[in-house]
């Protein structure tokens, strides 16, 4: 049986392979941390206003790198035994069935929301590349640019494990500094409209309270990818004498410099140039240089192709675990193939039928990502180490748990608000 399990195991997306290095997980957590959720941070600084704004920023920062470090620590908290998927570690604190419940259905709605707002989002940003380049042409359905953009994800799908795709994440990573550059150079560039106005979005008190719980939203979506962050520590070798988690920590302390050198720009100075006139994504206000902002766009496309891999890879490694341990079937090739095959393919049916990009981000942000990256770590960690009540250790995770559900409940509401009035104009497969 344990030698079944161990063949399971290395056919598995996740525990495939375990030979990779400090800079594969700084790389991986690059591509899943700055992602469609930066080019939204201008337009929810917008909703919250500079103090709100900036406030939420810092905190979600400190707070996130926090509970990195948390999982991290936990990935081997018992002694001899590695927890390689976030809900292992659940069922160490919660138990076998309430862990899983617990943490599987929040981890499953981020990974595959996050891979319907990547297909927005490539679907998007081509769309946007050919616009400009091709000034002249028949306009083409976002529905296409969509399906274009699943196209690639077909095929990148079957690369079997993490490691496996390290050369799309570095790209992806590249990418995602790329374009954060050019979004916020260029609002710097471009410097102030000589009409902009920082005041609330909305012209009633009600429609400003509605926007700035929507912002809440989308700064917790952009923040989390704690997710999949043991799945990658999963890959990284560790023995006795050089646990994981050293490798681990150093690449996640790397993942987060460059966070930071992303997401401040550009919430700052996209808000500084357009103010409340600021679209959902920067990169549609960004007009000129034409050339320039084609290319960002482009940036995009290579990035989010990454970025939909990292999270797909987690789901891919659940669903061919349940199939083979659950339902008996016999790990091959063409398993993998078409279970594969079958969840690109309604993940582009949702976003072709659901393409709310500023909505999404801030209800999925609020619903599920807060939870599973500002709080439950915390939980989690007060379950299995118990720390003395008003102690550091204490008090840092309830705040991190008090902001967290804040973030949550406020979020979601603001979101659910905005999907509706975005929804009234929409026409399927537009």
């Amino acid at each position: 049986m344990e030698d079944n399990n161990k063949d399971i195991n290395n056919w598995l997306a996740v525990t495939r392979s375990r030979n990779g290095k400090w800079w594969y997980s700084a790389f991986h957590n690059v591509t899943a941390l700055v992602g469609a959720g930066v080019l939204g941070f201008p337009y929810a600084m917008s909703q919250l206003g500079w103090g709100p704004g900036i406030t939420v920023l810092v905190l979600s920062w400190i707070c996130t790198l926090y509970t990195a470090w948390q999982m991290i620590e936990m990935h081997e908290a018992e002694s001899g035994k590695r927890f390689d998927r976030y809900h292992e570690l659940g069922q160490y604190a919660f138990g076998e069935k309430l862990g899983l419940w617990i943490v599987v259905p929040q981890t499953l709605i981020v990974d595959i929301g996050t891979d319907i707002i990547y297909m927005i989002t490539g679907g998007n940003s081509l769309k946007k590349a050919h616009q400009i380049l091709c000034k002249d042409c028949k306009p083409i359905r976002t529905t296409y640019f969509i399906m274009i953009f699943a196209s690639l994800q077909f095929f990148l799908s079957h690369l079997p494990s993490f490691n496996s795709i390290i050369g799309v994440s570095i790209s992806a990573a590249v990418m995602s500094i790329c374009y954060s550059t050019i979004a916020w150079t260029s609002s710097a560039h471009k410097g102030a409209l000589p009409d902009v106005k920082y005041d609330g979005r909305s012209s009633t008190t009600t429609g400003n309270v509605f926007d700035f719980f929507t912002g809440l939203g989308t700064i917790a979506f952009g923040y989390a990818a704690h997710n999949v962050l043991l799945e990658i520590q999963a890959t990284v070798p560790s023995t006795p004498e050089k646990p994981s988690k050293k490798a681990m920590w150093k690449g996640m302390i790397a993942a987060y410099i460059v966070v930071g050198l992303c997401y401040f720009p550009v919430a700052i100075f996209g808000y500084w140039a357009f103010g409340n006139s600021v679209t959902d994504n920067i990169l549609m206000s960004l007009d000129k240089p034409h050339w320039l902002t084609a290319v960002a766009n482009i940036f995009v496309v290579i990035h989010v192709t990454g970025s939909y891999q990292v999270f797909a890879v987690p789901v891919f490694d659940m669903m061919e675990s349940v199939m083979v341990r659950r339902m008996n079937f016999r790990p091959t090739w063409y398993l993998r193939f078409i279970s594969r095959n079958i969840y690109v393919a309604l993940t582009m049916l949702v976003a072709i039928i659901f393409p709310f990009f500023g909505g999404l981000l801030s209800f999925l942000g609020g619903l599920v990502f807060a939870p599973t990256t500002y709080f439950l770590p915390c939980i989690i960690w007060l379950v299995v180490y118990k720390p003395k009540r008003f102690s550091g250790s204490w008090c840092a995770n309830w705040f991190c748990i008090v902001f967290g559900v804040l973030l949550m409940v406020l979020g979601s509401i603001g979101a659910t608000r905005e999907i509706i009035l975005q929804a009234k104009d929409y026409k399927f497969f537009s």
